[in-house]
């Protein structure tokens, strides 16, 4: 196999390492604690995952931009602002936890505590994929997968939510000492500069901006069903898109290697008719899945997500239409990012923010499975946007022929 390809398959088995991680973290949460604790759990895993998704933004998606030889400069310093912010982030959150009562406020606190390791450990990924290097993050993450698990699965049955949260962001601590030590020989001798970071017009603002309007905003909207409404609906949602993990893989490895392969097609034609066939099977595998998993007996689903499972499958149809139309919007941005990559924003601002509507709406008219179909029916609507953006782009002109030769 060639260099490239070992590279493309350390970086598509990292991305299945690190999906994997976070689904067996929630579903051994889901086993092991009630469901009311396993939604206050849901609640500050919703939390770090809006967190995870910014230092993605800001930090990492720049750091995979850079080339030449700063790159040890630029990991180190992305590293260290990492650390800085994850510590300041952190403190924040800990001073909130103390302030909410409850569990849930032991639960905001030890997120705060152990933020720092889990943001700075998943950081690490960015640096070896500009480092042109994944296999050092996949074992990395490979390690915090094997760590993670055990640590989980001798806690005892009925632990609170705080206690769970410690344990899933002690248990980083070996993948990310391996993540520096792989990453030293690249940055020995380099200077960390977090100015970059903080000056106004920094690239990271602008994927901030993307981020938040494309996921962080229906992520912020579930976290607000369990602030204003019941933590028993973030559970639910949660465990319901928890069991669609493996197609949240297969979605994130289209994202990262699609651009190069749709490009290489000839012309408006070849590449819409790539994206319409990938986005077409990863629909049909949505709706497989979906299929699969509510024909489920009952008792083997309580085995995967305790308490939790008897509302997650009440959602199971709703989550697995919006996974299915989330194919074709994935690969319809695909194009979109191929042909004409100014035209996502607008789609993403307009049609995230309609999602976060219809899913309180829908909580405010059916309660629980009306906020379900509601963020089906804003990726359905996103989606039936991407494409009929795609079709009023012109046609790409065809290069011109090769002059004959003499």
């Amino acid at each position: 196999m060639s260099r490239r390809g070992l590279a493309a398959v350390s970086s598509v088995l990292d991305q299945a390492a690190s999906s994997a991680t976070n689904i067996l973290v929630l579903v051994l949460a889901a086993r092991l604690s009630s469901a009311a604790a396993f939604a206050d759990f849901s609640m500050v895993y919703v939390a770090f995952s809006v967190l995870l998704g910014l230092n993605m933004a800001y930090v990492g998606q720049t750091v995979v931009l850079e080339k030449g030889e700063r790159l040890g400069a630029v990991c180190r310093s992305a590293v260290a602002f990492t650390g800085v912010a994850s510590a300041v982030v952190g403190a924040a959150l800990a001073g909130l936890g103390l302030l909410l009562p409850g569990p849930a406020g032991w639960a905001f606190l030890a997120l705060g505590l152990v933020l720092p390791l889990v943001l700075v450990q998943d950081g690490l990924r960015y640096c070896f994929s500009a480092l042109r290097t994944p296999e050092r993050a996949l074992a990395a993450d490979a390690l915090r997968l094997v760590c993670v698990v055990p640590a989980l699965l001798v806690q005892p049955e009925g632990a609170s939510a705080g206690r769970l949260v410690l344990v899933w962001g002690v248990s980083a601590l070996p993948a990310l000492a391996l993540g520096l030590w792989l990453l030293r020989p690249y940055v020995r001798g380099a200077v960390a500069d977090l100015t970059p970071y903080l000056r106004r017009g920094h690239l990271g603002q602008r994927f901030v901006i993307e981020f938040a309007v494309g996921n962080g905003s229906s992520q912020l909207a579930v976290l607000g069903l369990g602030l204003f409404a019941t933590p028993l609906a973030v559970g639910a949602l949660r465990g319901a898109t928890t069991l669609f993990g493996p197609l949240n893989v297969l979605f994130n490895s289209a994202n990262a290697f699609g651009p190069p392969v749709v490009g290489r097609a000839s012309g408006k034609r070849g590449v819409v008719r790539l994206t319409l066939l990938m986005g077409s099977a990863l629909a049909v595998l949505g709706a497989a899945w979906a299929a699969v998993l509510y024909a489920l007996p009952g008792r083997l689903g309580r085995q995967l997500l305790g308490d939790t499972w008897d509302a997650a499958a009440a959602l199971l149809p709703a989550t697995g239409a919006q996974y299915a139309v989330m194919g074709l919007g994935t690969c319809a941005l695909l194009t979109l990012r191929v042909l004409n990559p100014k035209a996502t924003l607008s789609l993403q601002v307009v049609f995230s923010l309609l999602s976060v509507a219809l899913l309180l709406g829908g909580y405010a008219a059916f309660g629980v499975t009306g906020a379900a179909w509601g963020l089906a029916a804003g990726s359905a609507l996103k989606a039936a946007a991407a494409w009929l953006r795609v079709s009023r782009l012109p046609a790409a002109p065809l290069p011109a022929p090769a002059p004959a030769p003499a």
